[in-house]
């Protein structure tokens, strides 16, 4: 299961209330280049989801469609945690002037040094105008954003990353009742002024979700979770069963490559972050499309690959539209594409690959939306589910879009 971070496909209907009304990253970004050369998506059924310059409707889509939360936020813990079935009552606590006074003295007491910006902020512009300062004084980098986050940055030559994630550690356990914000995110750096560039040392710290998730009925099946990138810290570890190296987009292929080619049966769960972390924030489309590029080559090689007993789901958990004033995430739908191995090697051998039969819908070819699934996030973990358990949970929301097709 992939998760292509930020790539939202349209503004949701309350996107008005966000300030995000009109918003749609992966049609803007296509816009923006010129059109989007995606052959593998494309085939799939990317350019039937929504138009997209570059990527035409294809002529027999897996099945695809449009999804949307059933909750507050445009963060990637909600888009993350409601694809597994965790939806927010109340949205999370954001800072869009700054943490407050008394929340300050309670972090300058926790961290043992003075923190410096505090305001919401740009990562990479935190670094590059408070950076000198941080080295000159010590003084830890703190910032925020639209989202529930506390960002902490610090050079490496000043507080070594084990330290900086000891840090952030003791303000994820001070950060908490009305003031606990969704991530505390340890952001070292390293290089000299001018030319500061991130370490691959970000580490996440998550507020631990309310209720249960799909994650955690998969483990009582005695299912396997793999998370590959940033999934347990997004997860705080519950219902992971080990995490795997995904800082960049090549580091989580290849750690997905390596899971797919060693289990037998479990759920590999991967965040491709580099079109949200490296490219959607600094609005790099060229960099944005460029990753989308290699997403697709990379899906060429897996869909070869693919054993009849597996499912593949492409989704998102926000967007970041390229062409919205100001650099934050943006509240859109998120994408969906998923076939099973059979469904790839009809696809491979010229036939058609069917995914009316794996939903378990009535062909209608006169409306030409026999594979279309448009629902909650939360149909992903009931679909997950019931592909590698059979089961379907009781009390979670959402509905496998797999009809009565087990694995």
């Amino acid at each position: 299961m992939l998760v292509i971070d930020a790539c939202g496909v349209g503004a949701l209907p309350d996107a008005r209330d966000y300030g995000d009304e009109g918003t749609n990253t992966l049609a803007h970004l296509a816009e923006a280049v010129g059109g989007l050369q995606l052959p593998t998506l494309g085939a799939l059924g990317l350019g039937s989801i929504v138009p997209v310059r570059g990527v035409a409707p294809a002529a027999d889509p897996v099945i695809h469609g449009r999804l949307h939360p059933l909750g507050p936020g445009k963060d990637s813990i909600t888009g993350h945690w409601e694809l597994m079935g965790v939806v927010l009552e109340q949205p999370l606590p954001t800072y869009p002037n700054g943490f407050p006074p008394p929340v300050i003295e309670r972090l300058k007491a926790v961290i043992g040094r003075e923190v410096i910006c505090n305001r919401p902020y740009n990562g990479i512009a935190a670094i590059e105008d408070f950076g000198a300062e941080h080295l000159r004084t010590g003084a830890l980098i703190l910032y925020t954003s639209q989202d529930s986050v506390l960002q902490l940055a610090a050079h490496v030559d000043r507080l070594p990353e084990a330290e900086l994630h000891r840090v952030c550690a003791l303000v994820r356990e001070a950060m908490s009742g009305e003031h606990g914000v969704g991530r505390v995110i340890a952001r070292p750096f390293a290089g000299r002024e001018g030319v500061f560039v991130r370490t691959e040392g970000r580490r996440d710290l998550t507020l631990r979700a309310r209720s249960r998730s799909y994650l955690q009925e998969l483990r009582d099946a005695g299912v396997e979770v793999h998370g590959v990138g940033k999934i347990s810290d997004l997860f705080a570890g519950v219902g992971i069963t080990r995490s795997h190296p995904g800082a960049t987009n090549a580091h989580a292929l290849a750690s997905t490559d390596s899971l797919a080619a060693q289990l037998e049966h479990g759920l590999v769960f991967v965040n491709l972050v580099e079109t949200d972390q490296a490219y959607g924030h600094r609005k790099d489309i060229e960099g944005f499309a460029d990753a989308l590029r290699h997403i697709d080559k990379w899906l060429a090689s897996h869909l070869e690959r693919m054993r009849a007993e597996d499912l593949l789901i492409i989704t998102a958990d926000h967007g970041v539209d390229p062409a919205h004033p100001g650099t934050d995430h943006t509240r859109e739908h998120a994408p969906l594409l998923a076939l099973t191995g059979g469904m790839a090697r009809a696809r491979a051998a010229g036939k058609r690959s069917c995914a009316d039969q794996a939903r378990g819908v009535r062909h209608d070819a006169a409306r030409g939306e026999t594979a279309r699934h448009d629902g909650p996030l939360a149909d992903v973990g009931a679909s997950v589910l019931r592909w590698l358990s059979g089961r379907d949970a009781q009390g979670l929301p959402g509905e496998s879009f797999l009809g009565k097709v087990a694995r």
